[in-house]
């Protein structure tokens, strides 16, 4: 498991900030958004779930916005890699989903596949980043993503 280190206290406290001040503005002008999550397992088919230091709090898989000419799973590479030290390898495109994030139409690509490299936080963005078995997800979790996760589980495997 991988738990923030003590230092970065002005980074998570700019995270929250500019996070609150995005949403604002999705609000008022409802932009059309574009992103990757990826579904990440470990050799033991384990998946990888992120707590940011802003936002809810809750688990989540890793993911971010798509660069300008940046397809899904280029992305997928880079924000694993990005968010957590891991490479992903064995990479497949399962499905676009398209939800409403505080008022922006928000097109999410999710990406999987695996990795076995140990997840490591920056404790800035994110504070905590560890595998979790299917059956035993932690408590803090948006309510649909078990279900989520079992039905990507199956496409991928």
């Amino acid at each position: 498991m991988a738990a923030a280190p003590a230092s970065g206290a002005l980074h998570r406290t700019l995270y929250r900030a500019a996070h609150w001040g995005r949403r604002q503005v999705w609000k008022v002008w409802r932009p059309e958004l574009h992103g990757v999550r990826v579904l990440a397992l470990d050799g033991e088919g384990r998946v990888l779930l992120v707590r940011h230091s802003y936002g809810s709090g809750r688990w989540m898989p890793p993911g971010g916005g798509l660069n300008r000419g940046e397809d899904a799973l280029s992305a997928g590479r880079r924000e694993l890699l990005e968010e957590t030290g891991c490479a992903l390898a064995d990479v497949r495109l399962l499905v676009l989903v398209t939800e409403d994030l505080v008022g922006a139409s928000n097109h999410v690509h999710v990406v999987a596949g695996r990795t076995n490299d140990v997840p490591r936080v920056d404790g800035r963005e994110l504070v905590e980043a560890r595998f979790f078995p299917l059956g035993a997800l932690p408590h803090r979790i948006p309510a649909r993503l078990p279900a989520e996760l079992a039905q990507w589980i199956a496409e991928y495997a």
